[in-house]
């Protein structure tokens, strides 16, 4: 993103030796060495890294990469494996999933890639959620059930999500979804090679397990009023995703070989469709749009197809393909077409590459215009018209046709809510305020696609979100503002009860509360976390080598492979490797114990804290009768844990 002229002028924009005017600068070792005046003295500044303030779902990522690299240790018999899941989790309870479809906007922001390229943040989750499936580690609900029932519509990841966060409070609960099985998108909208069967139903028996009750094929509006739900339990939420796509808005799109993206994903998971047509065109742009354009590659076709077993009575009948039909394949031509430029389409960068790897033929700056039609009324071609980069303006003249048999538009989606009009805001979706309440009715709460369609982790942050604000309404309690940084922050107060380091009871008597020596409290310590994310401008990128990222394996087929591979693209980290890899996190805003600021003080001011008594965040301290505030300690910190503000 391109740097307004406002922001140029500013000088807070980047550190200057010298400013506009100024032509000598003093030796450093003057302001160093004989500043004995300065009221300035380090103190210890926690804040959120950029990748957890990236992160939908409010992940502590930095404090499960400092887990897995060896730096924050559990207490007790936990292994660091599972110590490293349960902080994971706290957050989001899918990090064998996500760690294999999320796009990672964590891994955009992180602020290694100031340095060479971002820590491998999805793989290193991955290795955490497989390790934890492999060795069965469990969920536990609260210990004490506290008598309120909640009903949660939609068992996609929204409404796990929140009947995990909701068993951990100790509220009972109950989903109600429609389908055969539980998932919603994870299950309906994402291909089994992205998503392993085993590995997706692992994480969602889990949260089952916790004594979440499940009502299958049971549709509200339909099976169950809304109303019997609000007399038998005390907060509904609704999660019920967004399961009807968008067709296309164009002359044409009527024809029976015209579908969407959603409905033709829903037939492929359900194991319905095994062929689509010789020549298919997607539009879209989207993680969607890559989804049918390559299950497409991969299902191929078949010369002579009877009516019956044409894709789209497939599709949107209740029929199923021959499996012995299918073994005379052929493969398919698949074109995926998106208004913006390839390079500008939302969908993740390796989505793409391993689309066009795979055969697809991805053409950008292109508006749909019009369905081309036989005289059957079965479309033929779709007409379009190139765009400018912009993706916005027409260019006069430029129309022309691409030969179809099969269309498919991955354009958006909207909620299914036949039945539930009343909660319908006019466009297929559901109200929520800022505490995901739905406005105007008390004791409903929403979450996910049906709020807005986007990442699964978003799903289930708001879920998290929702889940808090069911808690407080079930307690009567006011709602407060939430966070300016909302997320699931590292508590060192809690570390510190954890390793049986919590501060000692505040005796009145002492008179003392003016020094930094007594043990009632946490000194030279604030929790900026909720309120500032450290941008990679405070640390000292200086101290860190250039290290390469070691990436997971993938087995993506190329164009003459991928017919019928629907084996696993994704390969795990091992256990060694994703250790070295969480090592290459910067752990920006925290201590990383590296010894710099102990290292480099001239004063011997810096000590580290004696084992005893350390834990994370509490590796070091300041001797301020010693400290004569030069700062070094601040400047060579890789973190930006230190400030030089004592005193301020």
């Amino acid at each position: 993103m391109a740097t307004s002229r406002d922001d140029m002028q500013e000088d807070k924009l980047t550190f200057r030796r010298f400013k506009d005017g100024q032509t000598d600068w003093g030796r450093w070792s003057d302001k160093i060495f004989n500043e004995d005046t300065s009221h300035k003295c380090p103190t210890y500044v926690h804040r959120t890294p950029p990748c957890q303030g990236s992160c939908p779902s409010g992940e502590d990522i930095r404090g499960w990469l400092d887990i897995v690299r060896g730096i924050e240790k559990p207490t007790g018999e936990m292994s660091w494996q599972e110590y490293a899941f349960r902080r994971s989790t706290a957050a989001n309870p899918f990090p064998s999933v996500m760690g294999r479809v999320c796009p990672a906007p964590c891994e955009d922001g992180c602020n290694r890639n100031e340095v060479e390229d971002h820590v491998g943040i999805n793989a290193v989750e991955q290795f955490i959620g497989d390790y934890a499936l492999e060795n069965k580690f469990t969920f536990e609900p609260a210990k004490e059930s506290t008598g309120k029932k909640v009903a949660i519509v939609g068992g996609g990841p929204a409404g796990l999500a929140a009947a995990y966060q909701l068993r951990l409070k100790g509220h009972d609960c109950t989903v109600f979804d429609e389908r055969e099985e539980l998932g919603g998108m994870m299950m309906y909208g994402i291909p089994g090679y992205r998503t392993p069967r085993d590995v997706l139903k692992g994480e969602m028996d889990r949260i089952v397990d916790m004594g979440v009750d499940v009502k299958m094929k049971t549709r509200v509006g339909r099976d169950v009023s809304v109303e019997q739900l609000e007399k038998d339990y005390d907060a509904i939420l609704w999660a019920v995703g967004t399961h009807s796509g968008r067709q296309l808005p164009i002359d044409g799109s009527d024809a029976p070989n015209c579908l969407t993206g959603v409905d033709f994903l829903r037939a492929f998971n359900e194991g319905r469709l095994q062929l689509v047509s010789d020549k298919v065109v997607v539009i879209g742009g989207g993680d969607t749009s890559i989804d049918v354009a390559s299950v497409a590659r991969r299902l191929g076709h078949i010369t002579n197809v009877a009516e019956k077993d044409r894709p789209e009575n497939i599709v949107l009948g209740h029929t199923a393909h021959d499996v012995a039909s299918s073994a005379t394949r052929q493969g398919a031509t698949v074109t995926l077409i998106s208004r913006s430029p390839v390079e500008k389409m939302p969908a993740a960068e390796h989505e793409i590459e391993d689309a066009n790897r795979e055969g697809v033929s991805i053409q950008g700056q292109l508006n749909p215009v019009a369905v081309i039609k036989n005289d059957e009324g079965r479309a033929i071609a779709l007409r379009v018209q190139k765009l400018e980069e912009d993706g916005n303006t027409p260019i006069e003249g430029s129309e022309f046709d691409i030969e179809a048999d099969l269309i498919v538009a991955a354009i958006g989606q909207k909620g299914e809510l036949v039945g539930l009009e009343d909660m319908d805001n006019g466009k297929g979706f559901i109200d929520a305020d800022q505490h995901f309440q739905v406005p105007g009715k008390p004791g409903h709460f929403v979450a996910g696609d049906i709020v807005r369609p986007h990442l699964l982790t978003t799903a289930i942050g708001q879920a998290a979100i929702a889940v808090e604000s069911i808690h407080h309404y079930l307690n009567h309690e006011n709602l407060v503002k939430r966070p300016k940084v909302d997320k699931h922050h590292f508590n060192l107060m809690s570390k510190l009860m954890e390793s049986g380091l919590e501060p000692e009871a505040y005796k009145h008597e002492n008179n003392d509360r003016g020094t930094s020596s007594a043990k009632f409290a946490v000194h030279n310590y604030e929790d900026r976390s909720k309120h500032e994310i450290i941008p990679a401008d405070k640390l000292f990128l200086g101290h860190f080598a250039f290290e390469g990222r070691l990436k997971r394996e993938e087995d993506v087929p190329d164009a003459e492979q991928v017919l019928g591979h629907f084996e696993e693209r994704m390969q795990g980290l091992s256990e060694e490797k994703a250790q070295a890899e969480a090592g290459r996190c910067m752990s920006c805003g925290m201590c990383f114990e590296c010894d710099n600021c102990v290292i480099y003080c001239p004063q011997d001011a810096v000590h580290r804290t004696p084992k005893a008594e350390s834990t994370m965040g509490r590796y070091v301290y300041t001797d301020y009768d010693r400290c004569i505030g030069c700062h070094i300690c601040a400047d060579v910190c890789p973190t930006g844990y230190i400030d030089m503000a004592m005193g301020e």
